[in-house]
């Protein structure tokens, strides 16, 4: 079974997000079902359906969180200076065809969220920054076309 990266932060949203579906998630939808099953007429009851649904979408969230829990594996990350870029660190980055800068923290698939400045070290990006040093600059494909960055810090 394959490892999944993750921060210890990120481990323990996990676990807090199973723990929240399991415990008030799942027994809320559980009386939306009884509710709606006692309005009558199954088949044409659209709460009931719409109840069901979620059941399976919580259900199927609660099995793909304690299977990515399972196979996950915290990286613990060295405070202090370093030289190249490796899991778990923040990198400014100098975007050379936009003349911006952008800051990201290499994290693991199930933590990854750009908009809040984390980035998968499965991403083109992700994989094209690991290992780079200050003042190397990174060009990786992307569907919009190649990108083009300058390593401007690492910490």
């Amino acid at each position: 079974m394959e490892t999944i990266p993750i921060t210890r932060e990120g481990l323990e949203r996990l676990k807090g997000e199973l723990k929240n579906l399991e415990k008030i998630e799942r027994p809320r939808n559980i009386r939306m079902i009884e509710e709606a099953r006692a309005h009558g007429d199954l088949s044409e009851n659209a709460e009931y359906h719409a109840a069901k649904e979620k059941q399976a979408f919580i259900e199927g969230r609660i099995n793909e969180l304690k299977s990515v829990i399972g196979q996950s594996e915290v990286i613990d990350v060295d405070e202090g200076p370093c030289d190249a870029l490796v899991f778990g660190r923040t990198v400014l980055l100098y975007n050379i065809e936009t003349d911006e800068e952008v800051e990201y923290r290499l994290v693991g698939p199930y933590e990854s969220d750009p908009e809040k400045g984390r980035i998968s070290v499965t991403s083109p990006l992700g994989k094209a920054l690991i290992g780079k040093a200050e003042g190397d600059e990174v060009k990786f494909a992307t569907p919009g076309g190649t990108q083009e960055y300058e390593v401007v810090r690492i910490f």
